[in-house]
């Protein structure tokens, strides 16, 4: 039995009767994160496995393309709503199984906030000066301020934040327009809950590059190889976004070679620790190669230019207008690279203009309308959708012999879910509800869809033959 949204089945490799959308979702832990804010295991707004799985099964599907094109003999692929379901609590899943405790606070909370005048509003900032500007100027109590930065900075990772209610309570003494105000003067990112979804923004764009492009990846692969194995990626990407489309990409089979600052990564370092490296972090960078490149310089410009000479695919999420500070356009890169793949994940693409609010998971959430929640459903989507349009945009490489041109954003990803958006089933739960996941991760019912590296994960999305 499948889903109204995908034609994957629900359980795949996961050995319970999974019949909807609501199993799998208490069943694979996403009612168990989703609910962390509240307290108890609770079903998302959406079907948001089941839309998950149907793009997993498109990339699939284009994959299996992209194999032909290439010689590659490979002739079926299958997904499912649980390994979808798996993709999107997979950094919480390795957070709970790591070496180490989690140190993250688990109390009941969070945002959006809520005006004098009703409106319902979220803010980002991702400096804690930032941070303390905002309520110094709403006179807030210096010491519940501080105190409430690290729950804020790490919802992200934990799916709760609880705020004291001082701070919510002066919010809800003011009105929506005198914060709007003191957050554009303080640098605070203030966004409005949007009333209507929105729901027509494409979820990518591909478009031609113009540069002859030589043959894609050097060959022949071997027998045994997935669909983009002997592919190279160039992956410049933090946060969540652009590594899980890196990491989708690992799993079709392609290199990929991820950049990083000297030093590395600073989230490599965020506890939990999974041997020498962040649990959350492995989760969607592990078999990535890293090299290490200051782009902020000259040559650490030209290293990365080098680099993408070899590849395939660049792909970056950085910040509005820095490409072109650093002359790292598509246009730069495809000079060195003729045919390459090169694309941006952003936050807003081009939808707020060149100089758009932060665009990060909640408040992209906010102003697309989409049910709420602090489990990072837009980061992974994003992820998703920008590799689809990265393995479309193979297949027309290798069709037309040009490269191509990919951009994709967290409010594209967005509108695609709410797009996709069906009515969620109430039929009571067939299976139990997780409620922990370091015990769905010892359950052999799941053994054949998660491996254990240094922490648990989910394994591939697909399985090829």
């Amino acid at each position: 039995m499948t889903s109204a949204v995908t034609a994957a089945p629900w359980s795949g490799p996961v050995d319970l009767p999974l019949g909807g959308e609501l199993d799998v979702q208490a069943a694979c832990g996403l009612m168990h994160v989703h609910g962390r804010r509240f307290g108890r295991p609770t079903a998302l707004g959406l079907d948001y496995a089941s839309i998950v799985a149907a793009e997993l099964d498109e990339i699939g599907r284009s994959a299996l393309e992209v194999a032909r094109l290439r010689g590659v003999p490979l002739e079926a692929v299958t997904t499912s709503v649980a390994q979808a379901a798996l993709l999107a609590v997979s950094q919480y899943l390795a957070a709970a199984t790591a070496d180490e405790p989690d140190p993250a606070p688990a109390e009941v909370g969070g945002p959006p906030f809520l005006s004098a005048d009703g409106v319902a509003f979220e803010v980002e900032a991702l400096d804690a000066e930032v941070w303390r500007r905002f309520w110094a100027a709403l006179d807030a109590d210096p010491r519940v301020v501080a105190s409430a930065w690290r729950p804020f900075q790490q919802r992200f990772a934990t799916a709760t934040c609880p705020l004291p209610p001082e701070l919510t309570g002066l919010t809800a003494r003011l009105p929506v327009v005198r914060l709007e105000r003191v957050a554009e003067s303080t640098g605070m990112t203030l966004v409005r809950v949007a009333h209507r979804a929105v729901d027509d923004v494409p979820p990518y764009v591909v478009r031609p590059l113009g540069a002859a492009a030589g043959p894609v990846g050097g060959g022949a692969p071997d027998p045994g190889a997935l669909p983009l194995s002997g592919l190279v990626v160039l992956e410049s990407c933090r946060r969540v976004q652009g590594p899980v489309a890196g990491h989708l990409l690992w799993q079709l089979g392609a290199t990929v070679v991820r950049v990083e600052p000297p030093g590395g990564d600073p989230l490599r370092g965020v506890p939990p620790m999974a041997g020498d490296v962040s649990a959350r972090f492995h989760a969607v960078n592990r078999g990535k190669r890293v090299v290490t490149a200051d782009l902020g310089t000259v040559a650490g410009r030209r290293e990365l230019l080098e680099l993408a000479s070899g590849a395939d695919v660049f792909l970056h999420n950085w910040a509005p207008g820095k490409a072109a500070a650093w002359s790292l356009r598509a246009r730069d890169v495809a000079r060195v690279r003729p045919g390459i793949v090169y694309a941006h994940a952003s936050g807003w693409g081009d939808a707020l203009g060149p100089r758009p609010p932060l665009g990060t998971d909640f408040v992209v959430q906010a102003h697309a309308g989409v049910p709420p929640s602090l489990m990072t459903t837009v980061d992974v989507f994003g992820g998703v959708v920008c590799a689809r349009g990265v393995v479309d945009a193979l297949a027309e490489r290798i069709r037309s012999g040009t490269g191509r041109a990919v951009a994709s954003s967290l409010l594209s990803a967005a509108s695609r879910l709410n797009a996709r958006a069906t009515r969620r089933c109430t039929a009571p739960l067939s299976v139990p509800v997780c409620t922990d996941l370091a015990e769905l991760a010892r359950d052999r019912r799941f053994s054949r869809a998660l491996v254990s590296d240094g922490c648990v994960v989910p394994g591939s999305a697909w399985r090829f033959g």
